[in-house]
């Protein structure tokens, strides 16, 4: 209780307009931690600044708050981003602005804003003509018409039809999307509810075979993706122009014209547009409309606003050997306390390149190369963390990365509760940005594809149960058909049994009627999807995985339910016999 209450004394509580202003007339400097109600107050700073408090000892002139932006008009601009900001308003006017838990970076600024005050104070030196920092962004007519205000994006809805999946073009466009400098936001292959179709496509209901239509895009996989465009709506191209001749005879035969490269503005294509003339549009369909895209972000990805809201992101963190041998368990639990939802770990040896990455920050320390000969000795632990902000936030909870620093600065963090005496280093790791964490997931875990079966007993309603539980699980279903397996078919998934005395048993299982045949893509899917299916036998299943999908859904040995690749090999190996691009069923599709 002490320790809360000098918390509350160190950092006045700013939580309305009035207060705001009331703020404004302190005398000297105020530093100001901005925060949302959801996300709450900067920790890591506050020892920082008892520190300082303590060390300056200036009562009069040097004072700490904390603002809640959802409360203050004047903070508006601030809404919604969770990343720390700190304010610094110097006799009533906002000086300066540092975004970021920069521990070193406020206490400079600070340590410098108050000795200039004391000088003026003291009268050694005239006031400077500080710059005040504007608080509020630009105007919505500054801006012009945006379809999102809280981030001036334009949003598209675009989908992929089920045929184009299965003949795989779905990645040919993507790629293509991407190239052009748009932002696949959210992807996901999913059954199109009937509702969404009929309303997305309601520009074709006059056609004589909509039905029908309608019936081919609910009956497979599409893929749809949520497109954002940010930025400038024109580009800058090169564009080579003849060259002024002005001063010289025209160019002879023999020399030839003189052109020079000139840039130019061009209005940036729409997505749909860039669609057309990548001649992939009959496979993609696209929604501008703003609010039929809400809409229907709305009804197929509910979660995505308030994702992007609260900035959810993934972020990549590694705990050094000693740590991982010593705390796991420990950091582990403070990992979920901060809020991290832990989506992927595993242990690792990490090679030379993988441990001169993460330990690039030491490079020029003389005891760099015992540092990267033990990384490449014992093992890490490395994972994929989950919250609002994550790359930001767990940043901050590492700490500096040096234990000098982390002690002076910042106390609570991970560096400082845990460092171990070996070297003296921050013994974690993050990504240092959203798109350095995209590709460090990617290297670290990197995805992998295997082939699932529902077998034909196995009633509509359970098949999107397992459906359910196989999206829930983290599974991309890359790839999915309806295919009858009769022997000429079966064969093609079954090729490693064909010669069993056993195969005609399964055969007749088998072409009792349809089965659905997938390719489900995550990291690790083949072990992943092995120990989601269970034992081979439903009943050995219901004792040893109760959990298990055969355990659930499956009746006997040969009828239970599902089946899976046991290895690479064999499912890279039934999903380029199943889904082949020249596969006669599709193209008729």
């Amino acid at each position: 209780m002490a320790s809360k209450k000098r918390e509350v004394q160190l950092q006045s509580v700013i939580n309305s307009q009035n207060l705001w202003d009331e703020m404004l007339l302190n005398k000297g400097l105020t530093v100001i931690d901005v925060y949302q109600a959801w996300c709450g107050p900067c920790k890591a700073v506050q020892a920082l600044f008892r520190k300082l408090k303590n060390e300056l000892n200036e009562d009069e002139i040097l004072h700490f708050a904390v603002a809640e932006a959802d409360s203050i008009v004047t903070l508006q601009s601030f809404r919604d981003k969770c990343e720390p900001v700190f304010l610094f308003s110097l006799n009533g006017k906002i000086v300066a602005k540092i975004q970021g838990a920069n521990a070193p970076l406020i206490n400079k600024k600070v340590t410098n804003l108050i000795e200039e005050e004391r000088k003026i104070v003291a009268g050694e030196m005239i006031r400077p003509q500080y710059t005040e920092i504007p608080l509020v962004e630009q105007s919505d007519e500054e801006l012009g018409e945006s379809q999102y205000d809280n981030a001036g994006e334009i949003f598209y809805i675009a989908i992929i039809k089920p045929n184009a999946v299965l003949r795989r073009k779905n990645i040919e466009i993507k790629e293509k999307i991407t190239k052009e400098g748009f932002i696949i936001e959210i992807q996901d292959n999913m059954f199109l509810p009937e509702e969404v179709v009929r309303n997305f496509y309601s520009h074709l209901a006059d056609q004589p075979d909509f039905e029908d239509f309608v019936s081919f895009v609910t009956s497979g996989i599409s893929c749809v993706l949520i497109i954002s465009q940010e930025g400038e709506h024109e580009v800058i191209q090169e564009e080579l122009q003849l060259q002024s001749e002005t001063d010289e005879e025209e160019p002879s035969e023999d020399t030839g014209a003189k052109f020079a490269p000139v840039m130019t503005k061009k209005k940036r294509d729409s997505l749909q547009e860039y669609l057309e003339r990548q001649h992939v549009s009959e496979f993609c369909d696209v929604e501008d409309n703003a609010s039929k895209v809400s809409m229907y972000i709305d009804m197929l990805f509910p979660d995505f606003k308030t994702m992007k809201i609260k900035n959810i992101q993934r972020t990549l963190a590694l705990l050094f050997p000693e740590v991982y041998e010593e705390k796991k368990d420990d950091i582990l639990n403070i990992i979920r306390n901060e809020g991290f939802t832990i989506l992927m770990q595993r242990q690792i040896v990490l090679s030379e390149e993988e441990a001169r990455t993460v330990t690039k920050d030491y490079e020029n320390e003389e005891y760099f190369n015992s540092l990267l000969s033990y990384m490449c000795s014992n093992a890490s632990y490395i994972l994929v963390l989950l919250r609002e902000n994550a790359v930001d936030y767990w940043k901050e909870l590492m700490g500096p990365t040096n234990v000098e620093e982390a002690y002076a600065y910042s106390p609570e963090s991970l560096c400082a509760q845990f460092f171990t005496g070996t070297f003296p280093i921050n013994q974690f790791y993050g990504s240092s940005s959203k798109a350095e964490a995209k590709k460090e997931i990617e290297y670290f875990f990197p995805p992998q594809t295997t082939l699932a079966l529902i077998k034909p007993h196995v009633t509509k309603e359970q098949r999107m149960e397992i459906l359910k539980i196989i999206k829930e699980a983290g599974f991309e279903i890359s790839l999915l058909k309806e295919i009858h397996l009769i022997p000429e078919n079966a064969s093609k998934v079954y090729f490693k049994i064909t010669g069993k005395d056993f195969y005609k048993s399964v055969l007749e299982v088998l072409s009792s009627g349809m089965s659905l045949i997938m390719a489900l893509t995550k990291w690790n899917a083949i072990a992943e999807w092995r120990r989601m299916m269970g034992p081979a036998d439903p009943e050995e299943a219901k004792l040893l995985s109760p959990g298990s999908l055969r355990a659930k859904y499956g009746v006997d040995i040969l009828r239970n339910a599902v089946h899976g690749a046991s290895n690479l090999s064999e499912a890279e190996s039934v999903i380029s016999n199943v889904f082949t691009e020249d596969n006669s069923e599709d193209e008729e599709q």
